[in-house]
């Protein structure tokens, strides 16, 4: 019996020291247990104090009273799997008739402290059957992604969302995407991930950064093209509006519309291409929108107007050509003149890190998601590197992308420098780096974000 009691507390202290510093040890090694049992124990009361059950059915009540039995009591939505997780419990319900999935995402924080958990979210999987997400621990707080992702082309998991889950930029799913965050916000960090995980990719990146290229240069050795000012960027535009012209007109000879041939196989973007004939994809990645946009002669205007023309052209028709837009910004407001709303409107994944102002935020998510634009201002200044992700769906939630240092990134770009694409269009704006070294090694990543 001693030696028992010495053990369980030896436990308790284990569990205790773990719970703080390194909650997902503590939630791997204790809390998914004692959480998986708690949601089980409690359900039925919980469901029913939450207003989530249904009378029993008619047929049953008679088949009570004919039998001189206690009234059945009310019933819960059924479970038709718990899985637990690196993050928390999933749990998979069966609505009984008359139930909506609305009902159980309205009751979500109800059932946050009614499980004791950090955080409930729920989505549909399909009519009639609801996936509720539970989070055992903050896991914004100190940002982990896992050891595996799920990688396919053009498909990169740049950060960790509030559930647990894995936030990915899917360029074929969301070919467009505005990025804001106020200076210190945590955006830069966010590109890095995002060229860090393009890096290894069959794709050229283009940059535009007009401070001199200071974010991006670093970068260069994976850049098909840079350019660190607004007279190069109209110019390198320019050639991206030709390049997309030319992809059209390679698939137009390649459409192979005939009665033979399957209609899946009838080329209409890059993706029906041949493997063989398809022209390589490219992300345009634009650090300050905002810088290209300005003017104060009129000459720099008549440049401007061509900048957010040919941007507004090849949001509206770079993706079959396969030209994917990456806008940032510190600042987006209609105050930067015609054409930029247009431009919006064709920028369908909305990312919004700290913001300083209401109307970036409206403009981020004003017209997709109302109810997102006060968790954008709402971000606090000691949580950088935390973003309200959204797009046209209207659904909205929070992540945070991992801490990749600097010179963790130009590392990434160095060893993969061998995969940079060599465009012809794209020759002038390649920018010029210096004998390509070894990356030098670097401390190990923290797991908190910058």
């Amino acid at each position: 019996m001693t030696a028992f009691t010495v053990a369980l507390v030896l436990v308790v202290a284990a569990a205790g020291l773990l719970r703080w510093p390194r909650p997902a040890w503590y939630w791997l090694a204790f809390g998914v247990t004692l959480a998986a049992l708690r949601v089980l124990v409690r359900y039925r009361s919980v469901m029913d104090a939450c207003g989530l059950t249904v009378p029993p059915a008619r047929w049953r009540l008679a088949l009570a009273r004919a039998a001189n039995r206690p009234i059945p009591e009310p019933r819960p939505p059924r479970i038709r799997r718990l899985r637990p997780t690196r993050t928390g419990l999933v749990l998979r319900l069966k609505l009984r008739p008359g139930q909506d999935a609305f009902d159980i995402a309205a009751a979500s924080d109800r059932l946050r402290h009614s499980f004791s958990m950090f955080g409930v979210t729920s989505r549909e999987v399909r009519s009639g059957v609801v996936e509720v997400r539970m989070t055992g621990y903050d896991v914004l707080k100190r940002v982990q992604m896992p050891a595996e992702t799920e990688t396919r082309p053009m498909r990169v998991p740049v950060a960790l969302r509030e559930d647990g889950a894995v936030h990915y930029r899917d360029y074929r799913a969301i070919p467009h995407a505005l990025t804001l965050g106020a200076t210190e916000s945590g955006k830069s960090v966010y590109q890095r991930n995002l060229v860090a995980g393009l890096a290894p990719m069959d794709v050229a990146i283009v940059g535009i950064d007009c401070k001199q290229g200071v974010e991006l240069f670093p970068l260069a050795r994976r850049f098909s093209a840079l350019a660190d000012s607004p007279d190069t960027a109209a110019e390198l535009l320019d050639a991206l509006v030709a390049r997309m012209a030319d992809v059209y007109r390679l698939i137009r000879t390649q459409q192979r519309i005939t009665v033979d041939v399957p209609d899946a196989e009838i080329a209409a973007d890059i993706w029906d291409l041949p493997a063989e004939l398809r022209p390589t994809p490219v992300v345009v990645l634009v650090d300050e929108v905002a810088e290209l946009a300005l003017y104060a002669t009129k000459e720099e205007e008549r440049r401007r107007d061509r900048i957010i023309t040919a941007l507004v052209r090849l949001a509206q028709l770079g993706r079959a050509a396969g030209i994917y837009l990456e806008i940032c910004g510190q600042r987006f407001g209609s105050e930067l003149g015609k054409g930029i709303t247009m431009l919006r409107a064709q920028l369908t994944g909305r990312t919004a890190h700290r913001l300083n102002d209401e109307t970036s935020a409206n403009m981020a998510f004003g017209d997709i998601a109302p109810d997102a634009v006060l968790a954008a201002i709402q971000i606090p200044a000691e949580l950088r590197g935390l973003a309200i992700a959204g797009d046209a769906s209207g659904g909205w939630h929070r992540i945070r992308a991992p801490h990749t240092s600097l010179r963790q990134a130009v590392n990434l770009c160095n060893r993969y420098a061998d995969r940079t694409p060599d465009l012809p269009e794209l020759a002038p704006f390649r920018p010029t780096t210096g004998t390509a070294t070894e990356p030098v090694p670097s401390a190990k990543a923290s797991p908190a974000t910058a």
